[in-house]
C-alpha cells in the first residue's frame, strides 16, 4: 500500500485551516442575571437583543420613544426618561391625516393628537419609573447622521437647526443632513451618562454598534459614520469603569462577514446572523448559573409556541401536563421572574 504524504499533508492543512476570525471579548465581570432589571434603547438591531432577552425571560424594557438610529435622538430620549418629560399638543405636528412627535418613533403617532400624548407620556412615566430600578442600560448606536429642521418644517414645539429622531417621511426640504462629530458625540453621551448616574448610582451600560448598514447615506459614509461611532464607544469605555463594550458590530462585519447572513435588503443582519450574536452576547455577559437558567427556560418557551399536529391524542396531554410542571417549578424556583402566560396556556389546553 502506497503512503501519499502529499494528500495526507494537504488534507491536514485543510483540517487546520481557520475559515472564521475568532473574537474573544473581556467576559462582563458583574455579570447580568435573573435577578437585573435591563433598559434597552437604540437602532433596530437593540430589539433584535431586547426582543431575544425577553424570550429568554429576563425583566427588560425597551426603546420608550420607538427606534432610534442617531446618538443626538438617543441622549434626547434619555433626557426625556430621565426629566419625566410631559408632552403637550404643542409639541406635536399634523402631516400625512396625523400627528406626530419629532422625538418620538411613528408607532407614537396616530390620528387624534390626545391618543398620541397618552402613549407617548404613559411610555415615558412607565420608562422613568424603569430606570430608577434599572440595574444595566443596553445602548446600540446605529448611525452619526443626524437630519436637523430647516425653516420650511413644520416645527412642531421645536426650533429650526434642532435634530430629529425621526422624519416621518415628511418632505426632504424640511430637513438638512449632516454627520455629526466625533468630539459632539462624545460630549452629548457624556453629559447623558452622567445624568443616569446621578439618577440611578446602581446602574450600569453596555454599548454595541449596529450592524446594519445605513447603504441610503452610502457605502463610504456609512463606515465613517460607523467609525466615529466606535470611536467614541472606545473614549467612553477607558474613561468610566460603569461603561462596557460588546462587539455586535464586529461579530457580523468581521466574524460572519459574508451576504449569506444578511436578508434580501443586503442590510439588516438575518435571523441567523442575530442568533449567532445573541449566543455570544450570552457567552459574555451571563455567569455559568444563569446560562443554566436559560437552557432550563428555554424548552418551556418553546413548547408554549407548539401548534401540535393532533392536539386531541393522549400523548399531546401528557406532554402539557408536563410543560405544566417544568412552568410551575420555575416559577417556584424563580418568584421574580413571570411564567403567568405559559402557566395559564398549559392549563387551558387541559382543561
Amino acid at each position: 500500500i502506497r503512503f501519499d504524504r502529499s494528500r495526507v499533508a494537504g488534507e491536514c492543512y485543510f483540517c487546520l485551516m481557520q475559515f472564521q476570525l475568532n473574537l474573544y471579548p473581556t467576559p462582563l465581570v458583574d455579570s447580568i442575571t435573573y435577578r437585573d432589571r435591563l433598559l434597552l434603547v437604540g437602532s433596530c438591531f437593540t430589539e433584535h437583543i431586547g426582543d431575544s432577552l425577553a424570550e429568554w425571560k429576563f425583566r427588560t424594557l425597551q426603546n420608550s420613544h420607538g427606534i432610534l438610529f442617531g446618538p443626538d435622538a438617543i441622549c434626547d430620549a434619555l433626557d426625556d426618561i430621565i426629566r419625566v418629560r410631559s408632552y403637550t399638543e404643542s409639541d406635536l405636528f399634523y402631516g400625512q391625516e396625523c400627528w406626530h412627535s419629532w422625538h418620538h418613533h411613528s408607532r407614537f403617532s396616530a390620528t387624534d393628537p390626545a391618543v398620541s400624548l397618552s402613549k407617548i407620556n404613559r411610555s415615558i412615566g412607565e420608562a422613568h419609573d424603569f430606570l430608577k430600578q434599572a440595574d444595566w442600560l443596553i445602548l446600540t448606536l446605529g448611525s452619526a447622521f443626524t437630519y436637523r429642521l430647516t425653516e420650511a418644517a413644520e416645527l412642531g414645539g421645536m426650533q429650526v437647526g434642532e435634530s430629529v429622531a425621526n422624519c416621518h417621511r415628511a418632505p426632504s426640504n424640511w430637513f438638512t443632513k449632516e454627520m455629526m462629530p466625533t468630539d459632539q458625540i462624545l460630549t452629548r453621551l457624556q453629559d447623558t451618562i452622567q445624568d443616569l448616574t446621578r439618577l440611578n448610582p446602581k446602574l450600569k451600560l453596555i454599548l454595541t454598534i449596529s450592524p446594519v448598514r445605513h447603504i441610503r447615506d452610502g457605502a463610504i459614509e456609512n463606515n465613517r459614520s460607523k467609525a466615529r461611532l466606535i470611536q467614541v464607544v472606545q473614549s467612553l469605555t477607558e474613561e468610566l469603569e460603569h461603561v462596557h463594550y460588546f462587539p455586535a458590530y464586529e461579530y457580523v462585519v468581521d466574524v460572519l462577514r459574508d451576504y449569506r447572513y444578511y436578508d434580501i435588503d443586503l442590510v439588516h443582519p438575518n435571523y441567523a446572523a442575530t442568533q449567532f450574536v445573541m449566543d455570544r452576547f450570552a457567552e459574555y455577559a451571563f455567569d455559568a448559573q444563569t446560562r443554566s437558567l436559560m437552557e432550563e427556560i428555554k424548552p418551556v418557551r418553546a413548547a408554549r409556541k407548539h401548534r401540535p399536529q393532533h392536539p386531541d391524542t393522549q400523548a399531546h396531554r401528557q406532554f402539557l401536563v408536563a410543560q405544566y410542571q417544568k412552568a410551575l417549578h420555575l416559577q417556584e424556583r424563580l418568584p421574580e421572574l413571570d411564567f403567568t402566560d405559559e402557566l395559564a396556556y398549559f392549563s387551558d389546553k387541559l382543561s
